[in-house]
């Protein structure tokens, strides 16, 4: 089971997704299933001929705010099930809806001051859970870590619903007894030359020779060496190629560093081939090596940017790679789904880390005090009546928002304990 999280400015707009054909026209029957209008009808406005209507039941608590409506007050949450499991049935899905709106703080069970929600289900396997952020007593949902409690929250579900595919035993290996391994150093001497210590029996000797070494049989014993004629390059590449065949046979190998040709790539290229990740190597020093909020946007902006970022490049890779996957083998299915769900996850750590820039900018800065509120205009139409209906708290938040009263928040007493959430 996998979440998408993203934040709208216009909840009209975004309803009339979920409500119309879709993208591939596979929006079948679409219905509310469950949600939380606090008074306003909701099940009674969700038709598609109503969607004004709906949309202004649920931002009637950002109207409340006045100029301190956020830019995105519109929550909308995306939610899929496993294709390879059946499907889950609408009383199903409404309890998983609430329990998602129960975990990311949209609506906690039992609070009555909870945000507006709904759940629309318009195709096999999908629902869209749509809430606004302001609550009823009027203050603003913090939406820090949804993704991350969407995810958990849905691998918890899909495990309780026996999606998750049960890990294979492991079988006990019978324990191996290996004797020591003879031990070898090859070292660089001040004389230019290299030569070799430790272990001296025949096998060890042949595979010195096969490498380039010269053997020695003198009253110090048999001894390996090369000759101090050697080009540097070579001695290196001998000496290297020397140790990973005694390596593989299980000799104990002491390089000297100076020798190890494999010591090459630290410098222009620390992982070899890999360069991509050598790059996001480069990239996760620059960002520890920031020092200011603005050095560290900067270093991020390669990872976050949603058009060239690295998580976008590496989203469409995952893409590509269950696409692939398919056009070259359609029984390839499941495979394919397993990059789909790995692409998901990708889209969901992107959608946690949305406008973030401003945020980063005023990382180590002062908080200042701010002298003018933000002011926004957007289009809402002119419905009145029960769609605006507010809850009892309504008339609190209104209370306190006026300049004789004290301003009050919401204790964490006053919202009782969430009692286990529907098991499936």
């Amino acid at each position: 089971m996998i979440a998408h999280l993203q934040r709208a400015s216009n909840t009209v707009g975004l309803l009339s997704y979920p409500y119309g054909p879709g993208e591939r026209g596979d929006h079948v029957s679409p219905r509310l299933i469950a949600g939380e209008g606090h008074g306003a009808p909701i099940e009674l406005l969700a038709e598609p001929g109503s969607l004004p209507y709906l949309a202004h039941a649920l931002d009637a608590p950002v109207e409340r705010l006045g100029a301190r409506v956020p830019a995105q007050p519109t929550w909308i949450c995306s939610v899929r099930s496993d294709p390879r499991q059946p499907d889950l049935t609408d009383s199903q899905w409404a309890a998983v809806a609430r329990r998602l709106v129960d975990v990311t703080g949209i609506a906690p069970e039992g609070d009555p001051d909870a945000c507006r929600w709904i759940a629309v289900r318009h195709r096999p396997r999908q629902v869209h859970v749509v809430a606004t952020i302001a609550r009823e007593d009027g203050s603003l949902h913090n939406g820090y870590r949804d993704a991350f409690r969407l995810q958990s929250e849905c691998h918890l579900l899909a495990a309780e619903l026996g999606h998750l595919p049960i890990a294979p035993q492991s079988t006990p290996r019978t324990q191996e007894t290996r004797m020591p391994s003879p031990s070898i150093t090859i070292t660089a001497e001040p004389s230019g030359s290299v030569s070799t210590k430790g272990a001296s029996d025949d096998l060890s000797a042949t595979l010195l020779k096969h490498a380039g070494f010269q053997q020695i049989d003198d009253w110090y014993g048999r001894r390996h060496r090369l000759p101090t004629t050697t080009p540097t390059d070579d001695r290196a590449a001998i000496a290297t190629h020397a140790a990973k065949m005694l390596r593989a046979a299980r000799y104990g190998v002491d390089l000297d560093p100076a020798l190890d040709t494999t010591k090459a790539f630290t410098s222009a290229n620390p992982l070899g081939p890999y360069a991509a990740g050598a790059e996001l190597l480069r990239l996760t020093e620059q960002i520890r090596s920031a020092e200011t909020g603005a050095d560290l946007k900067q270093a991020l902006d390669h990872l976050l940017d949603p058009e060239h970022g690295a998580l976008e490049r590496i989203r469409e890779a995952l893409e590509a790679a269950g696409e692939q996957i398919t056009d070259l083998d359609d029984e390839a299915f499941q495979l394919a789904d397993r990059f789909g769900f790995a692409e998901d996850f990708v889209h969901s750590a992107m959608s946690e880390l949305v406008d973030s820039e401003d945020e980063l900018l005023g990382v180590g800065r002062p908080q200042q005090p701010s002298d003018q509120a933000q002011t926004r205009s957007r289009w809402l139409p002119q419905f009145r009546g029960a769609a605006v209906a507010a809850s009892p708290a309504a008339a609190k938040a209104q209370v306190s928002a006026s300049p004789d009263a004290r301003s009050t928040q919401p204790s964490a007493a006053s919202i009782p304990p969430r009692a286990p959430g529907p098991r499936l």
